[in-house]
């Protein structure tokens, strides 16, 4: 059987469902193809389940401390079978709603079944042909294993994709990487009364790029659950029912060492497509075209910015521009945005402070340590820090980094007025409510402008008019 088409978009995930809403926009010969299941990372084994858990730990970990605002309560009792039993439901739950909006297309558009290229423009999905204007890869990526680790572990080796359909919890644990899947789930699963151990192969825990923050995390992690740095040389061994790793016998082993782009078997030898020094396509990020041929590629597969919400808009251009060609638009993006739902929960908005030193960027920074801001020390959550960074010349914001409380508030005003090309001064002519967690980014504003040495405000601005009666602000 042969289908021709004008869009053919493999992959239906995140950006593959973005891709063909903004295909179908231009036209109705748009196909759909997906090999393993609909359903996105995010609903399935990313976001959502992973915060489920969090949640159940952060619950757990609230009757723990409840005894220091003097309200005295029992140590919690983790039931894991419920835990679990809530994570499976709700995340069947948003997965169906995927599947729903998936299946609600019509069939026509929807192809079941492995995708590779033939030749260019051609896909052969299992013995099917087709003919595509153009094509959009959405494939996705997967946890990476070592070599050796799974064929020598067998099921006490897993992933994070597997941690969501387990019916109770391990009593032990042992997590691979530091990154932000690993720190989530190494702290959520710790708070549920899990024995875990966290290594990490440097010295870097969680995604924070500047020195002094990256200092302050490894020291608030290391006081928090087992963490091990520096440990390059790890060679997990089979002990029986358990895993024997950095002389610890654990129940199971959770890698999550990274992840990698589902790229092989696509039959991309066919095709003339660059990639730089690593092997990673060279993509136009503004129009998602790989190369100069008709070929578009978004999301995960990108091995780019690996969060959701960029995959659907890079889904969305390279859909819009595989509908278009060879008539494309560059499109902007928007301004880089990570979370990650640790306790203290970490936040980069706009450049980070690596990406500014690397682009040989002139600026300075703004700092306020949360241990005496006032309202996180009224809700006993003042631990870490803020950086903001600003052009010397402009006052214009460029990226802040942070770890401390409502990091994901705080990641997104911040992130909004990056991309508004706020300056600093302006962001201090805003208001700002007495106490609330906010006063600490006006602190670290106000030492900003100081360091800055630009103009004064004209006499009309409020800034002038801000008292620091407030305690900790």
């Amino acid at each position: 059987m042969t289908h021709t088409c004008d869009v053919a978009i493999i992959g239906a995930g995140t950006a593959g469902m973005a891709a063909y809403r903004a295909a179908r926009v231009h036209t109705e010969r748009v196909l759909l193809i997906e090999a393993a299941h609909y359903g996105t990372t995010c609903a399935r084994v990313g976001c959502m389940p992973s915060k489920l858990l969090i949640a159940a730990a952060e619950s757990a970990q609230g009757v723990r401390e409840a005894h220091r605002f003097g309200v005295q309560a029992e140590p919690p009792r983790i039931d894991g079978r419920a835990v679990m039993q809530r994570v499976r439901d709700e995340r069947d739950r948003f997965v169906g709603f995927v599947q729903d909006t998936v299946h609600g297309w019509p069939e026509a558009t929807r192809l079941f079944g492995r995708a590779r290229f033939a030749g260019a423009g051609v896909l052969d999905v299992e013995g099917q042909r087709v003919a595509a204007k153009a094509v959009v890869i959405a494939t996705g990526s997967r946890p990476f294993v070592p070599p050796g680790w799974r064929e020598r572990l067998g099921a006490r080796l897993i992933v994070n994709d597997d941690v969501f359909n387990w019916v109770d919890l391990p009593r032990s644990a042992a997590v691979v990487g530091a990154g932000v899947i690993g720190l989530e789930l190494a702290l959520a699963l710790h708070k549920l009364g899990v024995r875990v151990r966290l290594f990490s192969r440097g010295e870097r825990v969680g995604p924070l790029t500047d020195p002094e923050l990256q200092k302050l995390s490894r020291t608030i992690f290391a006081a928090e659950l087992p963490l091990s740095l520096n440990a390059t040389q790890l060679d997990p061994l089979p002990d029986g029912d358990q895993v024997l790793i950095g002389g610890e016998r654990f129940d199971t082993l959770l890698c999550a060492a990274g992840r990698e782009p589902n790229l092989d078997d696509l039959g991309l030898d066919t095709l003339d497509l660059p990639r730089d020094d690593q092997g990673r396509p060279l993509v136009n990020r503004h129009t998602s075209q790989w190369g100069g041929t008709p070929v578009f590629i978004a999301g995960d597969a990108t091995d780019d910015r690996a969060l959701l919400h960029e995959a659907s808009d890079a889904g969305r251009i390279a859909g819009d521009n595989a509908a278009r060609w060879p008539d494309m638009h560059h499109r902007p993006r928007r301004t880089p945005l990570s979370v990650v739902f640790s306790e203290p929960q970490i936040a980069l908005a706009g450049a980070s402070h690596a990406e500014l030193l690397a682009d040989g960027s002139h600026f300075d920074t703004g700092r306020v340590s949360f241990a005496n801001q006032g309202r996180s020390r009224v809700m006993l959550v003042n631990r870490g820090a803020l950086h903001v960074y600003a052009e010397r010349n402009t006052g214009r914001l460029l990226g802040a980094e942070m770890i401390g409380p409502a990091a994901e508030h705080l990641g997104h005003l911040l992130a909004w007025s990056v991309q508004r090309g706020d300056t600093v001064r302006q962001m201090l002519d805003c208001p700002f409510y007495h106490p609330v967690i906010e006063e600490g980014l006006r602190t670290a504003l106000r030492e900003l402008h100081s360091d800055l040495h630009l103009p004064a405000p004209p006499i009309e601005s409020c800034m002038d008019c801000d008292t620091e009666a407030e305690v900790g602000g």
